[in-house]
């Protein structure tokens, strides 16, 4: 046990320690690649965050027994759960907490519209996808290739967006090249794929010790599924966007969190859809039903402009609804 709680300390500095360089890089990867602000968050920094989910779904379901298919496929829909609710609130309660400390405003100056467009466009794959796993049908898993296609439109429609560059006087020094005003790609590439790797060695120990804790204290994979292990794949786009809060660049941290969503809702349940039968029972279609109310509470608020970080933080009370709901469930059965 106690060498449990030390590796799950050790992975977790490590998550942030990477985070660092890694949105550090990832910042200089947009500025050297003349790619917009908003896209090197929802598409470069959001790639990068999510890989060690996409990475526990495709061994769980792809090479896994019974038991491990059903933790990739709990991940799968988990993983937009905690960003929607936990990943916007824990941005909330960060602005809040840098925010009062400097006497500011709660307010959150950010691109509403866009933000309401990509939460849109991930409500309706998502939905998509719930509808999928409440029947069965022969061609069902071919319809994996629809979520990926679904991804790859919005990631050119991302790309291709114009928008402001952020210039190199606005970023900190390259951690790697801290007296070099303006790096070179071949200094930046190198840190941003250490640190990559760094965050999915991390996330890997992190979702073993704590599956592990799970075995040891008697908990069921399925709740691992739903409740630990996308709680610890989730940690790199939770902790990158505290980073990026620290830094007065909420815009980057939503932007990453959107972004991560839309991975989620595409890359990992296009794998439970090509080797798992896709089939969810009362657990995974509540996890689904609290996910779709904190994103439609989102898309409200960004439309109407009424972002806040106290409605973030709201958002994170929702997963105490669906904890609420999981009990119920599990004494009812």
């Amino acid at each position: 046990m106690l060498i449990t709680i030390v590796l799950l300390i050790f992975s977790i500095a490590l998550i942030y320690f990477s985070c660092e360089y890694f949105i550090n890089g990832i910042e200089w990867t947009g500025r050297r690649l003349g790619i917009a602000e908003t896209a090197v968050g929802s598409i470069l920094a959001a790639f990068g965050t999510a890989l060690p989910e996409s990475a526990v779904t495709l061994v769980a379901v792809a090479f896994g027994g019974e038991t491990h298919k059903d933790i990739g496929v709990g991940a799968a829909l988990g993983g937009p759960l905690v960003l929607s609710t936990i990943g916007y609130g824990i941005v909330g309660l960060t602005l809040i907490l840098t925010r009062l400390r400097g006497g500011r405003s709660l307010a959150i100056v950010a691109d509403g519209r866009k933000l309401s467009r990509d939460q849109t466009w991930f409500l309706l794959i998502f939905v998509f996808n719930l509808a999928l796993g409440l029947v069965a049908f022969a061609i069902k898993p071919w319809l994996g290739i629809v979520f990926l296609a679904a991804y790859a439109v919005y990631f050119y429609k991302e790309m291709q967006a114009e928008g402001p560059v952020v210039a190199s006087g606005e970023l900190e020094p390259l951690k790697l090249r801290r007296h070099d005003a303006n790096p070179a790609l071949g200094w930046v590439l190198p840190q941003t794929v250490i640190s990559i790797a760094l965050i999915f060695l991390g996330s890997r120990i992190f979702v073993n010790q704590l599956e592990g804790l799970g075995v040891l204290l008697g908990i069921p994979p399925q709740l691992i599924a739903l409740l630990l292990s996308p709680i610890a794949t989730e940690l790199p786009e939770t902790m990158s966007a505290v980073i990026w809060v620290r830094q007065g660049k909420e815009r980057l941290a939503l932007a990453n969190i959107s972004g991560s969503m839309m991975i989620q809702a595409a890359v990992p349940s296009a794998l439970g859809l090509f080797f798992t039968p896709w089939l969810f029972d009362g657990s995974l279609i509540l996890a689904g039903c609290v996910t779709i109310v904190s994103v439609l509470g989102l898309v409200f608020a960004f439309r109407s402009n009424r972002i806040s970080a106290p409605g973030l933080m709201a958002s994170g009370l929702l997963y105490g609804v669906f904890l609420a709901g999981m009990f119920w469930l599990m004494g009812s059965g």
